[in-house]
C-alpha cells in the first residue's frame, strides 16, 4: 500500500489513480497523518454500495436499532407481516400519512 503527502501529490492525481487501480489503495497524508484513501473504482454497483454503506454511520445506527428491536421482540414474523399487508390492501379507505399513522 502506498502513502502520499497531499502537498506533494495535488498535481499528481492521475498517476495516483493509476496506482490505486494497479497496486491497491493509496493513503493521502497531511502533516504525516492519514486524511484520505484512494481506492480503485468498484467492479459493479453492488460493490460500490457495500463500500459506501461500510463507511456510513447512519446505516450502522439503523442496523443497531434493528438488531435491538429483534432482541426485544419488537418485530413481526414473515407471516404476520404479509397478513398486515393483506389487511391494509383490503381497507383502501384507510390511508397512511407521514409518520405511519392511519388517517
Amino acid at each position: 500500500m502506498k502513502t502520499a503527502s497531499l502537498a506533494t501529490e495535488k498535481s499528481k492525481l492521475a498517476p495516483l489513480l493509476e496506482t490505486c487501480t494497479t497496486e491497491g489503495p493509496v493513503i493521502i497524508q497531511r502533516d504525516g497523518k492519514p486524511i484520505a484513501v484512494l481506492v480503485a473504482a468498484p467492479a459493479d454497483e453492488d460493490e460500490l454500495e457495500r463500500l459506501i454503506l461500510r463507511h456510513c454511520p447512519r446505516f450502522w445506527e439503523m442496523l443497531e436499532r434493528s438488531e435491538k428491536d429483534i432482541q426485544e421482540g419488537k418485530v413481526l414474523s414473515s407471516d404476520e407481516f404479509w397478513k398486515a399487508v393483506e389487511q391494509r390492501a383490503k381497507a383502501p379507505d384507510k390511508k397512511i400519512v407521514k409518520g405511519g399513522r392511519k388517517k
